[in-house]
């Protein structure tokens, strides 16, 4: 929440003035505790590469002597785990680290196998109880499915709705630096709170407005409006490769047979470490895995009769994939960040801005650092909120009552366009409070 530098009193500003400073109050305390929750998780989300190695930590450097190909390696993982089927497998990290062979099953689990240089099956991960994948989920979703991924589209709707007030409330009248652009040190008690408050606020705005932009791509009833337009529209051609809403990272579930029952095929083919090779002369950012023709995988439809190399790098602009004829070897496809739509080069890079992964550390500095002063900001708004209301009431802005401006009607339009969930509640909203005014005797009645 931003507060205001405006020196009149709520009940000597405008009435646009006072209907802003209502909805940013309502829009802040319903917030508070999604912020509380989504700045808290997506600040360890930003760290899923350390926190996957250190998951991974006991397969490390575990030395090549003695070293087998690829295929005495899945061979060793399949015979540990009968009947299952193989998905993907993902080169080590490092020469000397584990290989990671996912498997999965008709009933749609999945498993990921860690295999030593030395093809002996060292442990495995359930993926969906990684700590990074459940943060995830806690994120997305509050591990309520659906209906929480509506609430965090819903929280975050709002979010955007308090920034935008914020800005406006900020803004000085009259203009001065001390206390806009820097808080005055010299103040004490709820005047200086309000002066950290909405000086933080206003150097945050931008960074807090893209992360909550770059999300709603992933969310579940902005990003459907979004996929429709993007291909019933024919503004894109081909599939995505982000997910959308509570069951988006489920996409993998396609059943594929195991390598041992598929179909045999008139002609020999090629064998997985030859694939492997192909993918080590690639040179492609990690985690880079192998999948066979048929394989599911994490972001639309199952490869097809071909292999395929990929990267999956949380910075979309590394991302690389080459397809291969399976009994040639011959290469059938290339695709990479530059062959991608304008619209999809851009959703991807705030997918990599919002995961931290854009520009390494500094993304990963910047967004804890942003995570930190909402969540300040936030605990602070509330705090002034308590010591300015009236003991035993709520303490909100009053209602405005009066002609609103145009201004303030089209920019509400707006705003109901482009987040449609807040259109919805705040449509719900003013109706509801319209219906009360209407049946609450006026003080002269």
């Amino acid at each position: 929440m931003v507060t205001s530098t405006d020196t009149r009193s709520p009940t000597q500003a405008g009435t646009a003035y006072r209907t802003i400073w209502r909805w940013h109050f309502y829009a802040g305390l319903f917030v508070l505790p999604f912020i509380l929750i989504l700045s808290i998780t997506g600040a360890i989300y930003l760290f899923k590469p350390q926190i996957e190695r250190w998951e991974e930590r006991a397969w490390l450097n575990l030395g090549t002597e003695g070293a087998v190909s690829p295929d005495a390696q899945l061979a060793a993982v399949l015979a540990a785990n009968p009947g299952a089927r193989f998905d993907n497998y993902r080169l080590p990290r490092e020469t000397g680290d584990a290989a990671m062979v996912q498997l999965g099953t008709a009933q749609g689990d999945k498993r990921q196998v860690f295999v030593s240089p030395q093809g002996k099956v060292l442990g495995s991960f359930d993926p969906d109880t990684r700590i990074a994948d459940t943060v995830a989920r806690i994120h997305g979703t509050l591990l309520l499915g659906t209906w929480g991924d509506w609430l965090v589209e819903l929280a975050a709707s709002w979010t955007i709705v308090m920034i935008l007030t914020g800005l406006y409330l900020w803004w000085p009248r009259p203009f001065r630096a001390a206390g806009t652009f820097w808080p005055r040190l010299s103040l004490k008690g709820r005047p200086l709170l309000k002066d950290i408050h909405h000086v933080t606020g206003f150097w945050i705005a931008g960074l807090v407005l893209i992360m909550l932009a770059s999300g709603l791509p992933w969310a579940g009833a902005w990003g459907s409006a979004f996929k429709w337009a993007r291909t019933e529209l024919g503004l894109v051609s081909g599939p995505q490769d982000w997910k959308i809403g509570a069951d988006g990272g489920h996409a993998g579930h396609h059943g594929a047979m195991p390598m041992a029952m598929r179909p045999a095929s008139n002609e020999p083919s090629l064998s997985l470490a030859t694939f492997v090779a192909k993918a080590r002369g690639e040179d492609m950012a990690f985690p880079v895995i192998v999948l066979p023709p048929h394989a599911p995988q994490r972001f639309g439809p199952p490869t097809g009769e071909v292999w395929t190399v990929k990267s999956e790098a949380q910075n979309r602009w590394l991302g690389r994939q080459v397809t291969y004829e399976p009994m040639t070897g011959a290469e059938t496809g290339r695709r990479g960040f530059a062959d991608q739509h304008v619209i999809d080069r851009i959703v991807n890079t705030g997918v990599a801005w919002h995961e931290g992964q854009l520009f390494g550390w500094v993304n990963q500095l910047i967004g804890v650092v942003t995570a930190l002063a909402l969540v300040t900001i936030s605990i602070l708004g509330v705090v002034m909120w308590l010591k300015r209301r009236p003991q035993g009431a709520l303490g909100a802005p009053t209602a405005i009552t009066g002609r609103v401006k145009p201004a303030l009607i089209v920019t509400f339009v707006l705003l109901a366009l482009l987040l449609p969930l807040f259109g919805a509640s705040a449509t719900i909203i003013l109706a509801v409070d319209w219906l009360v005014r209407r049946s609450t005797p006026s003080p002269t009645s």
